[in-house]
């Protein structure tokens, strides 16, 4: 009879996929965020530490598990699970919040110019920092989870940023390879 894990009252089946905490309300979640417009905002690292920031106050206070992750100039990708408490909706609201507003304060005082590049034209906001409709793609088994893996693993590579995904600074592909993890926000998927 195979392991499972109990999700909302509900068995699922979990072969060889560890969850990453024992009675998991979601799946891990493939999680793309895009800067509005495609500016590449998160070329300069003061706004790639903001995310990092963030990524550290949410495992650090338990409200997600993170697996994976890249950030690039113009988006991010991750892996994270929800911890039990915490909706996948709300901690996305949360992120996403928080670092546009980051992002924001930090493009007024220092890139005015490039914060312009952000104005809208809503009846709710002047400037917007992410791009609406992320993409959040449940991963229900390892085979998904770990072909998700390679693909943020492999981003920088395919961008010409590194030859190989451990290379690169930001990013958990180095955790993988040799279980250095220097922003101190990954925990291993197989536990």
């Amino acid at each position: 009879m195979p392991r499972g894990v109990i999700t909302c009252g509900v068995l699922k089946k979990e072969s060889i996929f560890k969850p990453m905490f024992p009675y998991a309300i979601e799946w891990p979640q493939f999680f793309t965020a895009v800067i509005y417009d495609w500016l590449p905002i998160l070329e300069k690292e003061k706004y790639k530490n903001i995310i990092i920031s963030s990524l550290q106050y949410m495992v650090s206070n338990k409200r997600i598990e993170l697996s994976s992750f890249v950030l690039m100039k113009t988006h991010i990708h991750l892996i994270w699970q929800p911890k039990p408490g915490y909706s996948l909706q709300q901690i996305q609201l949360a992120f996403m919040k928080y670092t546009a507003q980051q992002i924001k304060l930090e493009l007024m005082k220092f890139d005015p110019e490039l914060l312009e590049k952000c104005r809208v034209n809503k009846p709710d906001r002047k400037y917007q920092i992410w791009k609406r409709e992320s993409l959040s793609v449940e991963l229900d088994n390892p085979i998904r989870f770990k072909i998700k893996m390679d693909y943020i693993h492999y981003n920088p590579v395919v961008a010409g940023f590194c030859k190989y995904p451990e290379e690169y600074y930001y990013s958990s592909a180095k955790f993988y390879q040799d279980g250095k993890d220097p922003f101190n926000i990954v925990t291993h998927f197989m536990g």
